[in-house]
C-alpha cells in the first residue's frame, strides 16, 4: 500500500507521540509499504520519503511552544496534495491544523482515513497555564471532535482510558480501535547489568514539564528516612529541568539530570532498582512500560487524568497523586524489602508480554488496510 502519515509534531525522538510516529513509520516501511511523511522538520527537507511544510507561524505563541520543544506545521494543502496522489490510506497523529486539512483532503479524494489520538486536553492547555480548568478541557475536546475525530473512518486510541474519557466528553461512541503503541523488542532482550550508582537506584523518564510532576519523586526522597541512600537518575529533557535541579539541590537529593540515547535504556534500566512515574496526565506511558520490559517495578501515580495507573498489580505500586508522603512509603516497602522487588518483577513478566511492539504495530497495519479496503469499496 502507498500510505501517508501526517505529523504536526514530528522532530527529535524525544517523547513519546514522536517515537510513536517513527515506529510505526519503520515498521510500515520495513513491511513493504510505500510510506511518506509529511511534516514541519526543515531536517528532512530532501530525504526520500518526506514531504517538509513550513512552520504555522503562531506570533508570541511561538516562543512559548518554543520552550517546549514543540513546533506546529502549517497546513500547505499543495504540499498534501502531492503526497497524497496514488494513496491508499492516511493516516494522521494529532488533531492540529496539518493532520485536519490532510483528513479533510483525503475524504474528498475518497481515500481512507485514520487518525491516533495522541493529545489529551492537558497537553495542549498546560501550554496556556488552565491545565486544570475542567470547561476548557472539555471544550478542547469537542473542538478535537470537530476539528478531526469526526472526519475520519477510525480513531486509534492507544489505550482503553483515552477512548472512555473522549467518548464521555463528546456525548457519543466512534468507530475505533485500542491498540497499544507497544514497546521495542529491545528492551526485552537481557542486557550486561553495571550497577549506575552504590546507592539505591530509582530511574523516573518523562519530559520536564509541569503535567510529569518529577518534583514529587523528589520530595518524597527528601521526606524518606533513607535520603543519602538514594540516587534518582531523570531521563528527559524540557522547560521544568533548572527549577528541578534547583529543588533536588535544595532538598539534598542525589538527583541526575539528562537526555538518554533509545539505544542506552534498555541496558540502563535494568541496572536500576526500581522505577517510579509520576505523571499525573497521560495517554499511554510508552517509558513506564519499557521499564516493566526491561525488567523494573514500577511505582505509578494514580491520577484520574492518567491511563498508566491501569499499569500498576496492585496499591503496592500506585502512590497518590501529589503526595510526597504517600509515593515515599511505597519506595520504602521496596528498599527494605529487595525480596519483594524480585517477587514484584515475576508478577509483571505475564503482563509485559501484551505490549510487544510487533504484535500491536501488526494490529496498526491491519487497521490500515481494512480502512483502504472499505474505501476502495465505497467509490
Amino acid at each position: 500500500m502507498k500510505i501517508v502519515i501526517v505529523c504536526d509534531v514530528l522532530g527529535k525522538p524525544n517523547n513519546g507521540t514522536t517515537l510513536a510516529a517513527y515506529n510505526l513509520i519503520g515498521f510500515l516501511k520495513e513491511r513493504g509499504h510505500d510510506v511518506t511523511v509529511v511534516c514541519a522538520d526543515r531536517e528532512r527537507k530532501g530525504e526520500e520519503g518526506f514531504a517538509v511544510v513550513p512552520v504555522k507561524n503562531l506570533g508570541p505563541l511561538n516562543l512559548l511552544l518554543k520552550a517546549n520543544n514543540v513546533y506546529l506545521a502549517k497546513a500547505d494543502k499543495k504540499v498534501l496534495a502531492r503526497a497524497m496522489e496514488g494513496a491508499d490510506a492516511v493516516h494522521v497523529l494529532m488533531p492540529f491544523p496539518l493532520g485536519v486539512a490532510a483528513a479533510k483532503l483525503a475524504k474528498k479524494a475518497g481515500i481512507g482515513v485514520t487518525a491516533s489520538f495522541h493529545a489529551q486536553a492537558e497537553n495542549v492547555t498546560a501550554h496556556l497555564a488552565c491545565m486544570d480548568s475542567r470547561l476548557i478541557n472539555h471544550i478542547t475536546y469537542l473542538f478535537f471532535y470537530h476539528l478531526l475525530y469526526k472526519r475520519v473512518d477510525a480513531i486509534h486510541y492507544p489505550t482503553r482510558f483515552i477512548k472512555e474519557l473522549f467518548e464521555k466528553e463528546i456525548g457519543r461512541e466512534l468507530p475505533c480501535r485500542v491498540i497499544s503503541n507497544g514497546v521495542n523488542d529491545a528492551f526485552y532482550a537481557p542486557h550486561r547489568k553495571t550497577r549506575l550508582s552504590d546507592k539505591f537506584t530509582i530511574f523516573c523518564i518523562g519530559r520536564f514539564s509541569k503535567e510529569k510532576a518529577q518534583q514529587t519523586l523528589i520530595k518524597a526522597v527528601a521526606e524518606s528516612g533513607f535520603r543519602d541512600d538514594v540516587k534518582i537518575f531523570f531521563a528527559g529533557c524540557g522547560p521544568k529541568e533548572k527549577k528541578l535541579k534547583r529543588l533536588a539541590k535544595k532538598k539534598k537529593v542525589d538527583a541526575d539530570f539528562r537526555f538518554y540515547a533509545r539505544e542506552e535504556l534498555p541496558a540502563i534500566l535494568q541496572a536500576a532498582d526500581l522505577y517510579v512515574h509520576t505523571a499525573v496526565v497521560e495517554i499511554e506511558a510508552i517509558s513506564c512500560l519499557e521499564a516493566i520490559a526491561a525488567g523494573l517495578v514500577p511505582v505509578i501515580c494514580d491520577s484520574p487524568r492518567s491511563a498508566t495507573k491501569s499499569f500498576a498489580i496492585d496499591g503496592r505500586c500506585l502512590f497518590k497523586a501529589g503526595d510526597p508522603r504517600d509515593l515515599a512509603a511505597k519506595i520504602s516497602y521496596f528498599y527494605h524489602a529487595p525480596e519483594e522487588i524480585e517477587a514484584y518483577r515475576g508478577k509483571y513478566r505475564r503482563f509485559k508480554e501484551q505490549f510487544r511492539q510487533s504484535d500491536c504495530m501488526q494490529k496498526m497495519e491491519q487497521l490500515l488496510e481494512e480502512t483502504a479496503a472499505a474505501a476502495k469499496k465505497a467509490k
